[in-house]
C-alpha cells in the first residue's frame, strides 16, 4: 500500500465491446481527500469507466491503482473491501425490506459474520450485528431525523430523494476510502438537489480524508462541489481541471453543444 500519491489513478484505460471503444486510454486521478466531477454527454463512458474501477468490467488494457496496488483482475467484492464504494445511476436497493436492513447490509464486507446472517438473522447475532444497527441509525440520522424514523419503512415506501439518500448511506456503511456517485442528483428537484449537495458537503466534513468522484449532469452540483472536474466524450477524456476553466473549453463546449443538436434533431 502507498500512502504516497493519489489514492486512485489509472493509466491508459481502454475497454472495447466488439468493434465499441467505450473507454479510450484514459488517464485518471484522485488526491487523497479530494472531491472530483466526471462530467460528459449521454453515452460518453462515464458509467463503464466506475465499472472498471469497481471491477464489474475488466479492461482491455491499461492499469488501476487503487493506493498504488493495480486492481485489474480483481472481483468487485474483493476491491470494495480494499476500500471502494459506490452508487449505481439507477439504485440497487432491496425495495422491499427496510431502510435499516438496506444500511446493514453496506456494512458486510467489514464483517466476520456471514452476509446471510447479515441479511436474515442479524438481531441474533448480537453483538457485531447491534453494533451495526446502531451505527446504521447513526448515518441515517447524519442525513435527517427524518430518514432516521424512517429507518422500518420499506425503501419502496420512500420518496424518490430519500432512497438517494439511503443508497449513499449504504455506501458510506462499508467506510470507504474512496466513494463513487453515479448521478446523485438524478430525478431530484432543484430543492432536493440543494439539500443533496449540503448532505454531501456535510459527509466531507466529517471525512475529510474521504475520497469522492462524482458523476453527474447537473452542472450546479460540479460547480459547487468539485475541486477538479475531468470531461469525457466518446470514450476519451477531453479536459481536465478547475470547472472554471473546463467550463470554457472549446472541446467541452462542442461536445455539449453536439449532444444538444441531436437532440433537437431527434
Amino acid at each position: 500500500m502507498s500512502l504516497n500519491g493519489p489514492i486512485l489513478k489509472t493509466e491508459r484505460l481502454t475497454i472495447t465491446f466488439g468493434g465499441l471503444c467505450a473507454v479510450d486510454q484514459v488517464d485518471f486521478e484522485v488526491g487523497r481527500g479530494e472531491t472530483v466531477g466526471l462530467i460528459g454527454p449521454n453515452g460518453s463512458g462515464k458509467s463503464t469507466f466506475f465499472n472498471l474501477i469497481t471491477g464489474i468490467y475488466r479492461p482491455t488494457s491499461g492499469a488501476i491503482l487503487f493506493e498504488g496496488e493495480n486492481l485489474v483482475g480483481q472481483k468487485p467484492h474483493e476491491i470494495a473491501r480494499k476500500g471502494i464504494a459506490r452508487t449505481f445511476q439507477n439504485n440497487r436497493l432491496f425495495s422491499d425490506i427496510s431502510v435499516l436492513d438496506n444500511v446493514i447490509l453496506g456494512m458486510h464486507g467489514r464483517q466476520t459474520t456471514g452476509l446471510f446472517d447479515t441479511f436474515f438473522r442479524y438481531r441474533r447475532v448480537s453483538s457485531e450485528l447491534k453494533a451495526g444497527a446502531k451505527e446504521a441509525m447513526e448515518l441515517l440520522s447524519f442525513f435527517s431525523d427524518e430518514l432516521r424514523q424512517s429507518c422500518l419503512k420499506r425503501v419502496m415506501d420512500l420518496p424518490h430523494g430519500d432512497r438517494r439518500r439511503v443508497e449513499i448511506c449504504r455506501a458510506l456503511a462499508a467506510q470507504p476510502k474512496l466513494l463513487l456517485l453515479d448521478e446523485p442528483a438524478g430525478g431530484m428537484s432543484p430543492e432536493e438537489t440543494e439539500e443533496l449537495m449540503q448532505d454531501i458537503r456535510k459527509v466531507k466534513e466529517k471525512r475529510r480524508d474521504l475520497s469522492l468522484v462524482v458523476i453527474e449532469h447537473d452542472m450546479a452540483v460540479i460547480e459547487k462541489i468539485a475541486q477538479r472536474v475531468y470531461v469525457f466524450n466518446y470514450g476519451k477524456k477531453i479536459a481536465e481541471g478547475p470547472f472554471s476553466l473546463i467550463s470554457k473549453d472549446p472541446k467541452v463546449i462542442e461536445a455539449y453543444l453536439g449532444e444538444e443538436g441531436e437532440d433537437a434533431a431527434a
